[in-house]
């Protein structure tokens, strides 16, 4: 490793105190049928060649496919002015400062994201991100079990069924009852939820729109879990905030949802991050990192860390989370996002993405074989049922040139026929008339 910052007799020095003749002694206790021998690895390339290398192998990605996948990653504008701001070496970094009163651009850039989440959700404080939006939705639950100081937790089958698998993860083995309600379709049945809201529960996580992109009014919801003083958690997609009610103003306790629609690529699934935020009363027991602003002696205003004590780096098992950083990059991405479309911004998306919607399910609706599955009013997605197989549906579409949707029978039972199918603001009018016209030909 010619690059390591030993010198030969730095190597020689440290050998000689620890006793050892040689590098390799520092593996004796590795048995000798277990170390792997000479490995067969080609030579070095040239950066030309390197390039050369990986072109030819990303061509093996399948990307050229009109896009109609959602299910919590889609497929929005990233402005180029997000890629060269966050690009500058100042910023290019994914992790949380430690020595971090010395980076202050870094904690003023996320005391702005915390400023436009709150903004955003109406909800009183924000963290400076957290993993994905599935660890935010668990972080919320483990949140709420701290605060109410019950353990029992309701989800509603309408949250993503990814989180709700994360969930019972981080709950399993902390003594904390999780409950899922079912769902009258693709609807939350409120009587059924109302039923099970008593004085044992802690919270009741719920998603809207759901993942099968239904949009209704949980505000009756949330009256009554403050009946019996348990906690109102919401999940959200940034983007549909455009046009639907806030959290705050429906009185929900803490929000999650995932950021990647803000600014951020797709990529495989990720990398994303999650956000949450909550009302004041609550910020003792808000998990990760807190951007505050104070002053410093000589008055000058300035940005800090805030709130340490909370922290797994302080507070060791008595934490509020064992996350100990942020996903620093990705909300930078989303502030520079968020400040760049503005309010107006963000309305015109989300009516682009509902009015394409609403255009796509009327022309798929005329066609035979072909079912409109949601009941309820929707904001960018929606299910389909067809004759086909869902397997075999999406796979002629594919050969067709569209990614026409996700199998929901890989998430659901009874659902071998269904697609969930989401639109961006990026589909033009003549991509949703050629995949009509696709679906049409292969029904």
């Amino acid at each position: 490793m010619p690059y390591t910052p030993h010198t030969k007799s730095d190597v020689r020095e440290m050998l000689d105190v620890i006793g050892l003749e040689k590098e390799s002694d520092l593996f004796n206790s590795v048995p000798a049928e277990l170390k792997v021998g000479h490995m067969n690895l080609p030579d070095g390339l040239d950066e030309f060649t390197t390039f050369a290398r990986f072109k030819k192998l990303a061509q093996k990605n399948d990307t050229d496919k009109v896009m109609f996948l959602g299910g919590g990653y889609y497929d929005h504008v990233v402005p180029s002015a997000v890629d060269a701001l966050a690009g500058r070496s100042e910023f290019y970094t994914a992790y949380t400062p430690y020595q971090a009163e010395a980076s202050q651009g870094t904690l003023q850039a996320l005391y702005e994201y915390q400023s436009l989440i709150c903004e955003l959700t109406g909800m009183d404080v924000s963290n400076a991100s957290m993993y994905d939006g599935a660890t935010a939705l668990a972080e919320a639950a483990l949140m709420a079990v701290r605060i109410s100081r019950r353990n029992k937790i309701l989800i509603d089958a309408g949250v993503n069924p990814t989180y709700i698998e994360v969930v019972k993860t981080y709950l399993k083995f902390r003594d904390i009852e999780v409950e899922v309600i079912d769902m009258d379709a693709d609807k939350t049945d409120f009587s059924k939820v109302e039923d099970k809201i008593d004085n044992t529960i802690a919270a009741y996580l719920f998603q809207n729109p759901n993942f099968f992109g239904t949009v209704q009014d949980f505000e009756g919801i949330v009256n009554k879990l403050h009946e019996h003083k348990a906690l109102a958690v919401m999940s959200v997609y940034p983007i549909s905030l455009g046009l639907i009610k806030d959290p705050g103003s429906l009185d929900v306790d803490i929000v999650t949802g995932d950021g990647q629609c803000l600014g951020n690529y797709l990529a495989f699934g990720g990398p994303t991050f999650g956000l949450i935020a909550t009302k004041q009363a609550y910020i003792r027991n808000l998990p990760g990192r807190l951007m505050g602003k104070s002053l410093d002696k000589d008055g000058k205003e300035l940005f800090v860390l805030t709130m340490q004590a909370r922290e797994q780096h302080i507070r060791r098992h008595r934490a509020t989370s064992n996350i100990c950083s942020n996903q620093n990059l990705l909300a930078l991405r989303s502030t520079i996002f968020m400040s760049l479309i503005g309010r107006d911004g963000l309305v015109n998306m989300a009516e682009l993405c509902y009015n394409k919607s609403e255009y796509l399910k009327s022309e798929l609706s005329k066609i035979d074989g072909l079912t409109i599955c949601n009941t309820g009013a929707t904001f960018n997605e929606f299910v389909i049922e067809t004759t086909l197989s869902a397997d075999d549906f999406l796979a002629k579409l594919a050969d067709l040139g569209f990614y026409a949707g996700i199998n929901l029978s890989n998430l659901y039972k009874d659902s071998d026929n269904k697609v969930l199918v989401s639109v961006t603001e990026k589909r033009t009018k003549e991509e949703l008339d050629d995949l009509v016209k696709a679906i049409g030909g292969v029904l």
